[in-house]
């Protein structure tokens, strides 16, 4: 496979997530995909099931301000040094969204089970918590596999209808290397779609360098791919370029209202130029 068989533009490439789909993107310390996500609210997406990975901040933000959202399945809401996601919980507080608690665990174990291809998965922690009051959908049972009481909580699988993430760098056949963040590559295998921004192709074979191929999500798991250099910006991409603190802290302080979200939107999303 070659790298160009998977490319498309931008606006292609998020036509590709329909209304209703369960979407699946990384948290803020992985490979967001910024730029894409902006795009996605400019196309008017709706009624998406999102999935932090595990969990979500800024682009979930942006998406629930913007109406694209009817649910999120994550274990926090943050936009850490800049507090809580100011349009999830005005969403939350008018009852516009419905929210589906979880862990950090249990997102990763539900991926990991769609990953193996099975139902459900066995996960010990969530016992004691009161989130088992508010998760009907999980199960706990006795371990078949113990002559005592013994209580496991069956958590069913995660299968998202896309994952969309941000990496450095594909190679020339859209192998997608993601390093150290494995979670992407977690996505990538449980999602029924993977579609990826990267900041740049390549013209090597990630799969046939030791020290790349570890990190390397094959491209049988890519559904397409866009160039977007700087595509995960204000948010940063580890290696590549940091944060931009200022415009962070500027969503935080002027989304804490309606009015606000709007005019930022108009700016950072539509690009219009104040009057």
């Amino acid at each position: 496979m070659q790298a160009g068989n998977l490319v498309v533009d931008l606006e292609e490439l998020v036509s590709r997530i329909p209304d209703g789909a369960s979407l699946a993107i990384p948290a803020e310390y992985s490979g967001c995909a910024a730029a894409a996500v902006r795009a996605l609210i400019r196309r008017g997406c709706r009624d998406l099931h999102l999935i932090p990975v595990p969990t979500g901040g800024f682009m979930a933000d942006w998406l629930i301000g913007a109406g694209c959202v009817s649910s999120v399945e994550a274990a926090a809401m943050t936009l850490g040094e800049h507090g809580t996601p100011p349009r999830f919980s005005a969403a939350i507080r008018e009852g516009r969204i419905r929210m589906k608690d979880s862990t950090c665990p249990a997102i990763h174990a539900g991926l990991q089970a769609a990953e193996k291809g099975i139902p459900f998965i066995p996960l010990r922690g969530i016992l004691g918590s009161d989130l088992l009051r508010y998760r009907s959908d999980w199960k706990v049972i006795n371990n078949p596999f113990s002559e005592h009481d013994d209580p496991i909580v069956l958590v069913p699988a995660i299968r998202p209808d896309v994952a969309l993430i941000h990496a450095r760098a594909a190679d020339r056949h859209g192998n997608v290397w993601v390093g150290v963040r494995r979670e992407m590559m977690l996505m990538a295998h449980a999602a029924q779609a993977t579609l990826v921004t990267v900041e740049r192709i390549e013209d090597t074979d990630f799969l046939t360098d030791d020290a790349m191929a570890a990190g390397t999500i094959p491209a049988l798991y890519i559904s397409a791919l866009s160039v977007v250099p700087g595509g995960a910006r204000p948010i940063g991409l580890a290696g590549s370029y940091p944060a931009d603190g200022a415009e962070l802290a500027e969503y935080a302080k002027v989304a804490k209202t309606e009015e606000g979200f709007r005019r930022w939107a108009d700016r950072a999303i539509y690009g219009k130029v104040p009057a």
